[in-house]
């Protein structure tokens, strides 16, 4: 009798212990363009805070990686992508739940220039004229062709009748992988004045000497949806639902953001 009281301490603790285990957490899959990163995690932190049932898990990359990725197969609960192209694509595929698109954020390309502009880049006017004029030691930073901010610069080339292939030849453009590696030539400045979001200049403390019109690229609009094979349709919903919400649209807004 004396063990048996002995162990029951033990027992209770065991029992407590078993009890008071923590409910595993359940790990949303988002993929988003690279221009979301200090956002998206601001939003993490406030998200997980209210939903201790939640882990967020972020894949930051450039729109058209991403794309590729969900195509090949990766583990993917909700898309937010920089354009409607890779958005588009997805839909073709199938492979978006096509009644959870929405269109969630509008950005800004801007022109962007190293500290102290030591180029002295006005302007787009003056950015073409340099370019046009194969002004000698001259480099625009912009992002890949299958990058949303690559092809928004390229519109904007067009716009001013200006052959990227020839600059390129010219070693007049200097590339980066996604707006991120674009954002850093300008901050280090290996390029004159790059092409980036405004939302990126913002958060690189870098200057804008001018920002692109929407009839020289369009409008930057980003459209989110879950993705077809989501395990967890109703905790993305929801998470999807708080994006949209005021305090999200806060921190969005807080970098340069609007709500689309």
């Amino acid at each position: 009798m004396k063990k048996l009281f002995s162990l029951l301490p033990i027992i209770l603790s065991i029992t407590t212990l078993s009890g008071c285990k923590k409910e595993e957490r359940k790990e949303i899959n988002v993929f988003a363009a690279a221009s979301l990163t200090e956002t998206l995690n601001s939003i993490k932190e406030k998200y997980e805070e209210k939903n201790k049932n939640v882990k967020l898990v972020f894949n930051f990359e450039s729109s058209g990686t991403l794309q590729k990725q969900i195509q090949n197969g990766a583990t993917c609960d909700l898309f937010i992508s920089a354009a409607q192209k890779q958005m588009n694509a997805l839909q073709e595929a199938n492979l978006l739940i096509n009644e959870t698109r929405i269109n969630l954020l509008e950005n800004k390309v801007t022109l962007a220039v190293p500290k102290n502009n030591p180029k002295n880049v006005t302007d787009f006017d003056n950015l073409a004229s340099r370019l046009s004029a194969k002004e000698e030691g001259f480099v625009l930073g912009m992002g890949n062709q299958d990058v949303p901010v690559g092809q928004y610069t390229q519109k904007i080339l067009q716009y001013y009748n200006l052959n990227e292939e020839e600059l390129a030849s010219a070693h007049m453009i200097n590339y980066g992988s996604n707006v991120k590696a674009v954002t850093s030539l300008i901050d280090n400045a290996a390029v004159a004045c790059g092409v980036i979001y405004a939302t990126d200049a913002y958060s690189a403390k870098l200057d804008v000497v001018a920002t692109a019109t929407k009839e020289m690229c369009g409008q930057i609009i980003y459209p989110a949806s879950l993705i077809s094979g989501s395990k967890l349709v109703d905790e993305t919903k929801s998470f999807l639902s708080y994006l949209q919400e005021d305090e999200a649209m806060e921190i969005f807004k807080s970098v340069g953001f609007v709500k689309a």
